[in-house]
């Protein structure tokens, strides 16, 4: 993989400060990943910790890692329907992607995103503020992708600050984890404390960017607070990171000859294999190489 100039957790271990050199981040860095390639400049990257061996507890992770400078010739895009809902993997194939993770809360009974949405500079769907006008923690940051790439939005304050966002592809969602190296402020709310499957994207240097699933609701993966995946996304490199959607809608999902389908265990069905997806609103998209 050295075509990629990417961190490995392994060598990312000697860049951490003493005081997170604890028993879960030796397990985290040192135990054997399963790295598998889906392209250039894309590789696919999976752990099972078993009999609760990271945070006390069992945990299935899986994520993307590429480059966020564009030379791979990959673009990032939001995938999405204004009221429709649809599996990840589906959103994937049509799009004719190499990769899809599950985007930012949605409807679930009438569909469309909860959450702005922008793709192809044409909005999707507006920020649906609670009775009071007050913006939820998941309305408190975005995901925005331009010319430059992929970077992280931290809201403003401000009432339209969606729109103010000039990218041609803008995912608004939260909570937001870090950024440029600094922990956000987390509250102690059962969302951000209870075990769920999340779904996070990080930027960490030399342009690398991570689309992260961990699993959850099931026996041999329990998975995790927010404050646990901010933990892991810091081990992996991640100077700036967001939370997703979770929940039944976290998916990973890749196409290829070398790893189609989806990568993940979805908790929709209540079983551990790779058939409980549930249906989304919206998505973000890893293009093929650009010929």
């Amino acid at each position: 993989m050295r075509t990629l100039f990417l961190l490995s957790p392994l060598l990312f271990w000697f860049c951490l400060p003493a005081s997170s050199q604890d028993a879960d981040s030796l397990n985290f860095v040192r135990g054997k990943w399963t790295r598998q390639k889906l392209g250039r400049g894309i590789v696919l990257v999976t752990r099972h910790f078993k009999e609760r061996s990271l945070f006390n507890a069992s945990q299935h992770i899986s994520y993307l890692e590429l480059r966020n400078d564009g030379r791979t010739g990959r673009t990032v895009k939001v995938g999405a329907e204004p009221a429709q809902l649809k599996t990840v993997s589906t959103f994937g194939r049509e799009a004719n992607a190499v990769a899809a993770v599950n985007g930012t809360f949605f409807d679930v009974r009438n569909g469309g995103s909860v959450d702005f949405v922008k793709t192809d500079g044409k909005v999707v769907n507006i920020t649906r503020l609670d009775a009071s006008g007050v913006r939820a923690p998941h309305q408190r940051a975005a995901v925005a992708v331009g010319e430059r790439g992929l970077s992280i939005k931290q809201w403003d304050g401000t009432g339209d600050w969606e729109n103010s966002i000039t990218a041609p592809e803008v995912m608004v969602s939260g909570p937001l984890l870090n950024l440029d190296r600094r922990d956000e402020l987390l509250d102690s709310g059962a969302f951000n404390k209870d075990r769920h499957p999340r779904t996070a994207v990080g930027i960490g240097p030399k342009e690398k960017l991570i689309f992260l699933t961990v699993d959850g609701r099931n026996a041999n993966s329990a998975g995790m607070s927010l404050f646990e995946l901010r933990r892991i996304m810091r081990w992996l490199g991640c100077t700036t990171s967001v939370n997703l959607d979770g929940g039944g809608s976290t998916t990973l999902w890749t196409s290829g000859r070398r790893a189609e389908g989806v990568q993940n265990y979805p908790s929709d069905n209540k079983r551990w294999d790779h058939e409980g997806e549930r249906k989304v609103a919206n998505v973000l998209l890893i293009g093929k190489k650009r010929k």
